[in-house]
């Protein structure tokens, strides 16, 4: 039963669970940067000026475009 629970919705996207943790971590992790560079933005807009739109459209193309491609560095521009 426990088992099932951390199983099932791995297997449901085609992942193991450790896979799904990985690709888990890399998407937060780079939502939580993302987010950070933007309220840094808020305050110097001469820094960070496209890396909120860069970090969607870069989890999009790897959740929804290319599903198995593992994260990458992080990328920012400054």
């Amino acid at each position: 039963m426990i088992h099932k629970a951390f199983t099932e919705h791995p297997a449901s996207v085609g992942e193991t669970y450790g896979e799904h943790l990985a690709h888990a971590t890399g998407f937060g992790l780079r939502m939580i940067a993302g987010g950070f560079a933007c309220l840094l933005h808020g305050l110097f807009p001469f820094l960070f000026v496209r890396t909120g739109s860069q970090q969607i459209r870069t989890l999009h193309d790897r959740m929804v475009v290319n599903r198995s491609r593992m994260p990458s560095v992080m990328d920012f521009v400054i």
